[in-house]
């Protein structure tokens, strides 16, 4: 069963809960009853596959564009504090 982190918008409390999917999701934070949101927990299923990797750098040429990767992250921890 898949383990869920909710976020409470009122006093930001985080709450941990095993849901199956048929489930619903809980509403109200334990601490202060304010509404929960759910929250990227980070804790996810990571492959190095593809561009981008010490295995596969080789590979481009040197006059490819390369993405910023650190704008990337900032976007990336932006959405995970939602």
């Amino acid at each position: 069963m898949p383990v869920y982190e909710y976020k409470c918008s009122a006093c930001g409390a985080r709450e941990e809960h095993i849901l199956l999917f048929s489930d619903t999701p809980p509403a109200q934070c334990a601490i202060c009853g304010g509404q929960l949101k759910r929250a990227w927990s980070g804790r996810v299923h990571v492959s190095l596959d593809g561009w981008g990797f010490s295995k596969t750098d080789s590979l481009v040429s040197d006059d490819r564009p390369r993405k910023d990767f650190k704008k990337l992250k900032e976007r990336a921890e932006r959405i995970r504090d939602e």
